[in-house]
């Protein structure tokens, strides 16, 4: 008041005063005089106080009576113009505060006066106001006088001073508040002790009350009675007052000052006991009233709604529950209770606005909503009047969609002022003005045919109501269509607002207090002893404030969502819309942070239906979420809100057309541009509150994938999506507008997924969790069809993963394992993303700066590598290509830093097999290319040997030649740095070997490695030769072929690095078990022929079966191992047991030698030449002398090896040469010792005599495809005799002497092809041997030999090499048999008779050559041998003898005539040898048995039975003869002589012989005129003339000779008297016809022996003629005489010379006649 009061002013109020006096005393001068002087003197009073004091002021107020007076008196006047200036003066004062109480009292009374006379009402009004706001003087009686005053002239006829008073008593009634709260004020530091009120009981009771609250109580006191209709206590004269007045001035007190109803009990109770019920009786009127129940007939009228005081009970309502909730709860419960009860459809429309706008007012204080759910909600018995009021908004907001307004019917269709005739009749069209005009649309809800408009009535988040301000108005307003609508509408959104920030404010706190007292509770012991109990309490604060933010949230959400969802789908407007999304959008993520699962999802899904077209929704969603809401409808706490389904016409936009996803899509989908609004909150829910979804990441992300699906957008590398088109061509129309929107989408779905990152390892979890359901679903759809499938959720896992990459490790498992799951998909598309996603994963996870590094981490990396590992088990073949592009893409950015994770990506390109494709295996070994070319030395050692492994492995794939091939290759590269780098290699494993073998020693296990125990290096080269020797057995010949080679060269380059140990495992598990394989393999390979080789490759004939490409292979074999066994023979004969491996080669030769093909069987004949040819351990050149298996030293240095980079000779210390160089010095060497030697020898000359045996024997059956070995085989084999039987001889037995004779005969007699006998059979005319006879010589004759040289028991052999030389012998007439076999024989094949090309056909050889060389061979031996003892003994004369009786008895029956010629000469030959040894040995009956053979021969011989050849020419006849001769003078001169040495039978026999031959001897088939020669004339000479010669010798030793010669001459006499006889009988009956040529030779042939016996006997001395024999002769004669008449000339010339010798027995008769015998 410092204005008031400072010296200028005080002087003002001093001159103002007096002039007022002035003016007053001026004015009654005339009619009123008292006043006048009341005035005069009022001005000496002024100036007096002025003068005598110095506090003017308060002196003034203490005379204010006396100086008011005149003033007042003034009034009196009712004078206007004099009031007027009286009450201006008296408003002065007052206002300098220097009236008294008294004063006031009495100025009021004067006011009541002018009142009462209706003067000056305005100012009386004013006057009252100025007294008593400028000071607290007028208390009591006073006070209600001047109230009553005012509230009298409220009630005047006039409208002004209506206005006036009312508002001035609403001015008052606050200022007497107002003094309370002031008087509170300046006793509050002042404490009492409140005085206890037994209960209040009496109202009058307020001695307990100061004087202005006094005051304030008894105001508020008479207004309660007066809006009651009751006579006030206090305000006593009052005539009149309105309920609606009454109600404004309760309405203001209870707003403008709660805390006097807080603090004192007094008023509290006034609340509780007047107001309270006041309200709820006022109010019944309203709740009994149904609308349109008038008409009914009831009993007593109802009394209607006053809308005045109904809206004014409503706003006082609404402070009673905002400012007084605490004290009148109960109270509370009812008037919400009402409130709610007022929205019913059956109440008036005003009636709904007002009170949804007093549900607006609350909705907006969230504060006061969460006392109402503490307060009822939470309690058990108690209304749930939240969850009440919000189920109360979703039905209000329903009801007006559902039932038209019947209010005010005009209403509906003034909003859209167009003449389509309302929206019932076209519900399309309303809300539209004029569609054709292009306009735009009106903001509004519609929904099934309902058409609301929405009117914009608030800022949010304040309640500005509209009718509980129309305090004017008596009649109930009409309220334009869509008000309450709107309302309700924001009452829903401040509300969700409300409690959301409410709520998360506060946990936001709760979360921050959280996280302070962690940290202080955390430095030291003490500390924490303090803080606990805070912490204690804190946590019990916050789980009250937990459960009422939870039971807020569970009372409101049903409603809400109902209201909400339904709104969302009536929305037509794109700002409306976005708020009730908004509001979804909050309460999902409150929900989400509360962790209440159910209304999160509920919120969620409604947004997600909002996204997606209608009647799509359902499927989609109600798949998604099965069981956690029940279709459509929730039921919360026994109340049922039905969830509306989105209406079918919508009424928006349609801004784009897709293909629905689906198994079978049926048609088209439209998306609406309130759909793309409705994704992009989704979007935005997904994004800000990521954290909180949980499980529902499911729903979003299930719509998000069809919303993308529809829109067509496909992913693009990275994961991103991307506008794409989908493969099923026009079916998705989008237009611009959501155009432009879709790289806006895809990108915040990107940002969505980016945002992962800043998500908890929890949240991420259900992130992935849900992306990989979805994906679940999505491929459960693309089964069974080739459809495009949604990749969504792949793309986005892979999104996920590379924007989540630093911590990978949490959800590497569950992602990777999902993305294998899709690798194997049966839809490609599907697959291919599945593995892009992978791929991409594992690329960037490698590349990734992790921290710590890969390099240090390496169970890290190889969790990244695992997947690609397990990709491996996808049979799909692109799975697989994208697999191994991704590992040549690790290898070309990553090679070098692979370390542990070598062994996996070894692993895949390993695991790639063979039906997997061309390119895969292509692919995959340009890895392995890539890897053996840069990265073995990068590489930890002990993966050299899945290098190994793997590198085999491609060899085996069948699918293209030349990787196999390639691979090959390969190995040898390896090979050759494993020796460059050998001594490294060998340092690391051995450290690696080490390691794990202490590892095993501690876990209690065996090491298990491949090959164990040779060491890690020597394994590694086992693995490599293993890998090779399985190529060795590849199918495909090219890859045996090329593998071979390389195993074999590699043992042979790289061999001598391995211990000396190792080469027993080289020999038994590489070489000998390849040879198995090989050998398996061959035997049943197929025979059927192959036509070509793939292609156009022509094979040639040699190749054109399996079963000769895999001769190839087995011959290459076995001479690799066969040379092995040679060249390393010094490092393989001291391994313990050679002599079985030495075994198995020769089984192994054996095997392949009797295999049935000519190529390996001769090939095994060089490998058993090759290993025979060993000589024993000799290294150094310069003792060729040394005999085999003695010390020898071996240079240490084996070459001198140098690594790359190494200048000093790379030396193996533990090379096997100086182990046995060791040996020199100390101990003897551990060399073979000549007995092992000797058994090796024995073995292979068990094996020879096996394979000699077995492959010559003749097969059962033969037909076409019957096996015969061939020549150069059976060539070879008997050429490996000689220098076998070197090592041998010194033990060969006869029984391996029987044993040979056994194979090369049947040797020799194997038949050859006819095809093949051009190049082996010599032309018919030359007498060559073939290469398997002369082979078959030279053993005889090596044997021969050595028996020769050899000591005296080996003579015994002779006789058994005699035996099998005369059995060759035998084939010159008759070829052996093979078998059952037909062989042509060579005399009828003449060359041009061969058909080559018929294979059953064999040509037996001209065995001629071989026969007579043998014989040769016979004869030659013979002549040396024949005093042997054996010899003798086994009758080796007479085996001769009956050996040449076949031919000479053929004599020109034989094949070749050379042969019986031979056969004779030998004979001769042999004779002349034996003859005289058997003479020797005659008396020892050795030779009896040979006579009788040797006579047969000569009666054979000399009369053979076969007829000479019609071509024979006479010279040839005449030599022929000449041998006969020569036979018979060997009669003559080497047999005969001796007779008394030989036996009398075989004399006998000769003598016949010869006689025989003496007549009988021509041949019958010579033309007449060669008949006198072809006789032999000479042989019957000779033969005669022996037989002369013998039967007349005068050395007759023995009577026997003598009777022998006799009986020989008589034989011949009687023959030719017989013949001639014969003749004579002939001629005669024959006539003219002249006699049989034969038959004249014959007697021809008698008579010249007739003539020749004579001569003879005359030669012979006389005494040696028996005279019987003279006898015969001269008997003849007259037979001789009867042949005369014979008409043949030649025979009468024999005749003539037969007689004429007759002339010498012409003498004379004798004397007498001896004995008779005439």
């Amino acid at each position: 008041m410092s204005g008031t009061n400072s010296p200028e002013a005080v002087k003002k109020l001093l001159e103002n005063m007096q002039s007022d006096l002035r003016a007053l005393s001026l004015e009654c001068k005339k009619k009123f005089p008292p006043v006048k002087e009341a005035a005069e003197s009022g001005i000496i009073k002024v100036k007096t106080i002025a003068a005598r004091n110095t506090e003017i002021l308060a002196a003034l107020k203490e005379n204010s009576s006396e100086v008011v007076q005149p003033f007042l008196m003034g009034c009196g006047t009712k004078e206007p113009k004099i009031t007027q200036l009286c009450l201006a003066a008296i408003q002065r004062l007052m206002s300098h505060e220097v009236v008294s109480e008294t004063a006031a009292g009495n100025i009021i009374n004067m006011l009541w006066q002018l009142m009462e006379n209706s003067l000056e009402e305005l100012k009386l009004l004013q006057t009252v106001l100025v007294l008593l706001t400028t000071n607290t003087v007028v208390h009591d009686e006073a006070l209600s006088k001047a109230i009553v005053l005012c509230f009298r002239l409220h009630f005047t006829k006039d409208n002004i001073t209506n206005n006036t008073a009312a508002a001035t008593v609403r001015q008052v009634v606050t200022v007497v508040f107002e003094r309370m709260v002031a008087e509170d004020e300046r006793h509050r530091d002042i404490i009492e002790q409140p005085v206890l009120v037994q209960g209040n009981s009496n109202r009058r009771c307020v001695s307990t009350l100061k004087p202005c609250a006094k005051d304030a109580y008894m105001l508020f006191q008479d207004l309660c009675q007066l809006v009651n209709a009751d006579a006030p206590y206090w305000l006593v004269g009052m005539t009149e007052m309105t309920r609606t007045f009454g109600l404004e001035l309760l309405e203001s007190v209870l707003n403008d000052f709660p805390q006097v109803f807080l603090q004192h009990q007094e008023f509290s109770f006034l609340l509780k006991e007047r107001v309270c019920p006041l309200v709820i009786k006022l109010f019944s009127p309203n709740i009994k009233f149904r609308q349109g129940s008038s008409s009914s007939s009831s009993p007593a009228p109802v009394e209607k709604p006053y809308f005045p005081i109904c809206m004014r009970l409503l706003r006082v309502v609404s402070v009673l529950i905002k400012q007084f909730y605490s004290l009148l709860v109960t109270e509370c419960e009812i008037f919400l209770s009402l409130l709610v009860k007022f929205l019913d459809a059956d109440k008036p429309q005003w009636l709904r606005a007002v009170a949804v706008e007093s549900i607006h007012r609350l909705c907006v204080q969230p504060q006061l909503l969460r006392s109402f759910c503490q307060s009822y909600d939470m309690k058990q018995h108690s209304t749930k009047v939240f969850r009440d009021i919000v189920n109360a908004l979703g039905s209000f907001i329903q009801s007006l969609f559902l039932v038209p307004p019947t209010g005010n019917p005009a209403t509906t269709n003034q909003a859209g002022n167009n003449n389509s005739g309302g929206p019932v009749s076209t519900p399309a069209n309303s809300g539209m003005l004029g569609i054709g005009g292009g306009v735009t649309l009106l903001p509004a809800f519609e929904y099934r045919g309902t058409w609301i408009p929405i009117l914009t009535i608030t800022v949010q988040g304040s309640a500005k109501a509209t009718y509980l301000e129309m305090l004017d108005k008596v009649e109930p307003p009409t309220i334009p269509e869509g008000y309450a609508m709107s309302v309700a509408f924001h009452c829903l959104l401040d509300l969700v607002r409300g409690i959301t920030s409410m709520i998360e404010g506060e946990l936001g706190e709760v979360e921050t207090e959280c996280q302070t007292t962690e940290a202080a509770s955390s430095p030291t012991q003490s500390s924490e002893r303090q803080e606990s109990p805070s912490t204690s309490d804190q946590m019990d604060k916050e789980i009250v404030s937990r459960a009422v933010w939870e039971e807020m949230v569970n009372a409101c959400w049903c409603g809400l969502l109902a209201a909400l969802s339904l709104l969302l789908d009536a929305s037509t407007d794109e700002a409306a819309t976005e708020n009730i999304l908004k509001a979804e959008l909050t309460m999902a993520a409150l929900c989400g942070r509360l962790g209440l699962v159910t209304s999160r999802d509920a919120f969620i899904t409604a947004i997600c239906k909002g996204s997606l077209p209608p009647h799509y929704a359902l499927t989609v969603l109600n798949t998604t979420t099965a069981a956690t809401l029940s279709n459509k409808s929730y039921s919360i706490q026994g109340q049922s809100v039905m969830m509306i389904s989105p209406s079918s016409e919508s009424h928006q936009q349609v801004v784009a057309v897709g293909q629905p996803l689906a198994v079978q899509p049926q048609g088209t989908v439209m998306l609406t541009s309130k759909n793309i609004q409705c994704m992009r909150t989704l979007l935005n829910l997904a994004h800000c509150h990521g954290a909180v979804l949980g499980t529902s990441w499911q729903l979003v992300l299930a719509t998000l994938q069809h919303l993308v699906w529809i829109l067509g957008l496909k992913p693009s590398s990275g994961g991103a999506l991307k506008p794409g088109r989908a493969v099923e061509g026009p079916s998705t129309v989008l237009t611009t507008a959501v155009m432009t929107d879709l790289p806006v989408i895809s990108n915040i779905l990107s940002r969505l997924f980016e945002s992962s990152q800043y998500l908890d390892d929890v949240s991420l979890h259900h992130l992935i969790n849900a992306l990989c359901s979805l994906s679940l679903e999505a491929m459960d759809m693309a089964y069974g069809n080739n459809k495009e499938p949604s990749l969504f959720a792949v793309a986005k896992l892979l999104e996920t993963g590379l924007v989540n990459m630093h911590r990978i490790e949490i959800l590497w498992r569950p992602l990777t394992g999902h993305l294998l799951e899709v690798c194997q998909h049966p839809n490609s598309r599907m697959r291919e993303w599945g593995a892009e996603a992978l791929t991409s994963l594992i690329k960037a996870g490698l590349t990734f700066s992790h921290d710590p590094p890969l390099s240090q981490n390496q169970r890290l990396q190889l969790l990244l590598l695992n997947p690609l590992k397990e990709m491996s088990s996808i049979n799909h073949p692109d799975i697989r290509l994208k697999q191994l592009e991704c590992v040549l893409q690790i290898l070309q950015s990553q090679g070098d830093s692979l370390g542990p994770g070598w062994p996996l990506v070894l692993g895949v390109m390993g695991a790639i097999r063979n039906d997997q494709g061309e390119s895969l295996i292509r692919t995959a070994f340009q890895c392995l290319q890539l890897v053996v070319t840069d990265f073995l030395p990068t590489m930890p050692c002990t993966c050299l040997q899945i290098v190994v492994d793997v590198a085999g492995s491609f060899g085996l794939h069948n699918q293209e030649l030349n990787i196999s091939l390639t691979s090959i290759g390969l190995l040898w590269n390896i090979s050759d740095y494993f020796f460059q780098r050998g001594e490294t290699i060998e340092k690391e494993l051995n450290k690696e070997e080490a390691a794990q073998q202490k590892q095993a020693e501690e876990k209690g296990v065996v090491l298990n490695r491949p090959f164990h125990p040779a060491p890690p290096f020597d394994c590694l080269w086992l693995c490599l030769y293993a890998k090779l020797g399985e190529l060795c057995v590849d199918p495909r010949p090219a890859v045996r072929k090329s593998a071979g080679q390389t195993l074999f060269s590699t043992i042979g380059a790289h061999g001598t690095l391995l211990q000396h140990s190792t080469w027993h495992t080289v020999i038994w598990k590489v070489l000998f078990h390849l040879l198995d394989r090989v050998r398996e393999s061959s035997t049943t390979a197929d025979k059927e022929k192959i036509e070509s080789g793939g292609g156009n490759i022509l094979i040639h004939h040699s190749r054109d079966t399996a079963e000769k490409q895999w001769a190839e292979t087995w011959v290459l074999t076995l001479a690799g191992v066969a040379r092995i066994f040679n060249t390393r023979r010094y490092l393989l004969q001291p391994l313990g047991d050679f002599s079985r491996a030495w075994d198995v080669l020769l089984d192994h030769i054996q095997s392949a030698a009797l295999s049935k093909n000519n190529e390996v069987s001769l090939a095994a004949l060089k490998s058993f030449q090759e290993i025979l040819q060993i000589v024993s351990p000799v290294r150094d050149s310069d003792k060729p002398e040394t005999p085999p298996a003695v010390n020898v030293p071996v240079p240490v240095l084996l070459g001198s090896i140098s690594g790359p980079g190494l200048s000093r000779p790379f030396v193996r210390t533990d090379s096997i040469g100086e182990k046995l160089g060791r040996y020199n010095s100390s101990e003897p060497p551990i060399v073979t010792d000549e007995l092992e030697d000797l058994n090796l020898w024995w073995a292979a000359w068990n094996t020879w005599y096996r394979i000699g045996s077995e492959s010559t024997k003749p097969p059962v059956t033969f037909d076409k495809l019957t096996f015969i070995p061939s020549q150069p085989f059976l060539t070879a084999l008997t050429q490996i005799f000689p220098a076998l039987y070197q090592h041998i001889k010194a033990g060969f037995s006869m029984g391996d002497l029987q044993k040979l004779g056994i194979t090369l005969h049947s040797a020799v007699s194997v038949p050859i092809s006819s095809d093949a006998s051009p190049f082996i059979l010599p032309s018919y005319t030359e007498a060559v041997l073939t290469s398997l006879q002369e082979a078959v010589l030279t053993a005889l004759d090596v044997l021969q030999k050595a028996i020769c040289v050899g000591p005296e028991n080996m003579q015994i052999m002779y006789p058994a090499i005699f035996d099998q030389l005369l059995a060759f012998v035998e084939f010159s007439c008759k070829p052996p048999q093979y078998g059952q076999l037909e062989t042509k024989h060579i005399a009828n094949a003449k060359y041009n008779q061969i058909q080559l090309f018929a294979p059953a056909e064999w040509v037996a050889l001209n065995y001629v050559p071989f026969a007579e060389r043998s014989l040769e061979v016979v004869v030659d031996l013979y002549q040396k041998t024949a005093c042997h003892k054996a010899v003798v003994n086994e009758k080796v004369l007479q085996n001769i003898i009956k050996t040449l009786r076949v031919p000479l008895s053929l004599k020109y029956s034989c094949p070749s005539e050379s042969t019986w010629k031979l056969a004779v000469s030998s004979l001769l030959k042999v004779l002349s040898i034996g003859l005289p040894v058997a003479r020797q040995h005659a008396s020892s009956g050795k030779f009896d048995s040979m006579w009788p053979e040797l006579a047969n021969t000569f009666e054979d011989f000399l009369f053979t039975k076969s007829i000479p050849p019609d071509n024979l020419s006479i010279q040839e006849f005449q030599r022929n003869e000449s041998i006969d001769v020569e036979v018979v003078q060997l009669i003559s001169t080497e047999i005969l002589p001796y007779a008394n040495f030989i036996p009398k039978e075989f004399v006998g026999q000769i003598m016949t012989m010869l006689n025989k031959g003496s007549i009988h001897s021509q041949s019958s088939s010579f033309t007449e005129a060669e008949i006198d020669i072809r006789l032999r004339e000479e042989f019957s000479k000779m033969c005669f003339e022996t037989l002369l010669q013998f039967s007349f010798s005068n050395k007759v030793t023995t009577p026997q000779e003598g009777y022998i010669s006799r009986m020989a001459l008589s034989v011949l006499l009687k023959r030719s008297q017989d013949v001639l006889h014969r003749y004579i009988e002939d001629e005669r009956l024959s006539g003219k016809c002249p006699l049989p040529r034969q038959q004249v030779t014959e007697i021809i042939f008698v008579l010249k022996a007739v003539s020749t016996l004579i001569d003879s006997l005359k030669k012979t001395q006389p005494e040696n003629v028996d005279g019987n024999t003279w006898a015969q002769v001269i008997a003849l004669y007259p037979t001789l005489v009867e042949c005369i008449t014979c008409s043949s000339a030649e025979v009468c010339s024999a005749l003539k010379e037969a007689l004429v010798p007759f002339k010498d027995f012409m003498q004379p008769p004798a004397s007498k006649v001896q004995n008779g015998e005439s």
